[in-house]
């Protein structure tokens, strides 16, 4: 059985995608806020595009999670540039709405729950890991929450090891239940990715299926 190619627009795509990161990326390195929660918030940036070209040949995403997870890479690298609760556009909301504080920081963490939701149930249906939605919806979600997790961890062990010096990364704002939102939007993000765009999402993988015209199992 042989794997599918990446088709010509598909690569077109991954090229114009990784160009605007990389520009992107230049743009926020020249002068962050700070440094060092500029380098942290843009690793994920940095290393996703080697990946993804690494494996473009044998294992194609779809157009869609290709587009999601640069769309994640400018919430990512824009953080990082300015800090979470600094972003101006974070201003602008907060000010239209009358919030209590920069709202930037729940957008990164719903897109940490949007991105891979979509990419987690791209992997379990295209290798085969899970047979029946109803599963395939619910690991897809548990993928989501133990990244976010995770990556609170990372920022409690951040907090212990710089002391107030991470205060920029972690971007609290003074939310004793920054934590617990933080993973409560990461959750909204991936019910809502995989509610909205499963169709979407479907027909894209239809089109990535083998010559023999196996569609995964898909409904």
């Amino acid at each position: 059985m042989s794997t599918p190619m990446i088709y010509g627009n598909d690569k077109r795509l991954l090229a114009g995608g990784s160009f605007l990161v990389l520009a992107l990326l230049g743009w926020s390195g020249i002068h962050p806020y700070d440094r060092a929660t500029w380098v942290i918030e843009t690793l994920p940036a940095i290393l996703v595009l080697p990946l993804l070209w690494a494996t473009h040949r044998r294992f194609p995403l779809t157009p869609l999670l290709y587009i999601l997870i640069f769309l994640h890479c400018a919430v990512l690298i824009v953080g990082g540039a300015y800090t979470y609760a600094r972003v101006p556009a974070g201003f602008a909301v907060q000010e239209w709405f009358d919030l209590a504080r920069n709202p930037y920081d729940k957008l990164g963490h719903f897109m940490q729950g949007f991105v891979p939701a979509l990419a987690a149930r791209e992997l379990f249906i295209r290798l085969r890991v899970i047979n029946g939605r109803g599963w395939l919806a619910f690991l897809s979600v548990c993928v989501v929450m133990t990244v976010s997790a995770l990556y609170e961890l990372i920022e409690w062990a951040a907090a212990l090891a710089m002391g107030q010096g991470a205060d920029e990364f972690l971007g609290t704002q003074g939310d004793v239940w920054d934590t617990q939102s933080d993973m409560f939007y990461a959750l909204i993000g991936a019910v809502t990715a995989l509610t909205v765009l499963r169709r979407l999402h479907n027909r894209q993988l239809r089109a990535l299926a083998t010559p023999s015209g196996d569609s995964h199992g898909l409904q």
